[in-house]
């Protein structure tokens, strides 16, 4: 039989039982993507990583990432997770890592405290901002149960925004936060009314609290994903998405999601202006919960 070691981390924290939850299988090698699919449906977390040999030797890894129906081509926590993971468990690495994944190529580097120790990890979004389709907004309201009149628009209207992973980034009014509730026939007619979101849709809702301050929840109930507590790829886009609506050459915002869930989390954001358009990166804490072997 088989044995696939795996460690559960809670990312976006430094607090067990707060942030996001991970779970890193460390040697993928011999799972078939069925399996990948399977194990990942079990550990039942947003999503799960394999980690396997890199195709390029100068590469630290192949990383895919699974949430619990499907395979998916990057996303934040589960990066943050994982070179967390490797920085704590493979010695020599550097502090500078490189996965290959399906989005393209995630830079990461990891985060230490002052003795050492790796405490967390910040990630490069492996693609410039792209925008696409825009909702409206009585149709967005719709879906998550609050008024249009909760809608802010003078941003941006809802909109599709994506780094690596796409979203319907919605502002609301801080208040709107804590009623929002996923209407599930609404959801479904969206999805049915627009071909372009090619059957899945990812709403990532968020409200400005202060100077650079946001609070944020994220619903992708067709993914298994009822409310997530943490999403790093949403929130790089989020960064990204706003600085392209200002004149500023760099933008930085600390993002807080999952309070409603009982799992505060903390992410930061930053945003830079290049020549290939307009990169984004998060950074955040993680710590480590379970050891254990996958068996078979």
């Amino acid at each position: 039989m088989s044995s696939h070691p795996f460690v559960t981390v809670d990312v976006f924290t430094r607090e067990q039982f707060g942030g996001n939850p991970l779970a890193v299988v460390l040697e993928g090698r011999g799972l078939s993507d069925e399996r990948m699919q399977q194990l990942a449906a079990e550990f039942n977390y947003s999503e799960t990583t394999f980690v396997l040999p890199p195709e390029n030797p100068a590469h630290t890894a192949r990383v895919r990432i699974f949430n619990r129906v499907n395979e998916m081509p990057f996303a934040g926590h589960p990066n943050v997770g994982t070179a967390f993971v490797l920085g704590r468990t493979r010695a020599g690495l550097g502090d500078t890592l490189t996965f290959e994944e399906k989005a393209g190529l995630v830079v990461v580097t990891l985060r230490r405290d002052p003795d050492g120790t790796v405490q967390g990890a910040s990630i490069n979004a492996p693609q410039p901002l792209s925008t696409g389709l825009e909702l409206p907004v009585e149709t967005v309201a719709a879906c998550l149960g609050i008024t249009p009149a909760d809608i802010r628009t003078t941003t941006h209207p809802p909109m599709v925004a994506s780094v690596g992973m796409p979203f319907v980034l919605v502002e609301v009014k801080p208040q709107a936060l804590a009623v929002t509730v996923p209407r599930h026939e609404p959801w479904q007619q969206t999805i049915r009314a627009f071909p372009a979101l090619e059957g899945e849709l990812a709403i990532f809702l968020y409200a400005h609290t202060g100077a650079g301050q946001v609070r944020a929840r994220m619903f992708a109930p067709e993914k298994g994903i009822w409310e997530d507590p943490a999403t790093g790829s949403a929130s790089a886009a989020l960064v990204a998405l706003l600085l392209s609506r200002s004149e500023a050459k760099e933008l930085t915002v600390d993002i807080t999601q999952g309070v409603e869930m009982g799992r505060t989390s903390r992410i930061a954001g930053r945003a830079w202006r290049t020549p290939e358009g307009i990169r984004s990166s998060v950074a955040g804490d993680a710590v480590m919960v379970f050891r254990g072997e996958v068996l078979g």
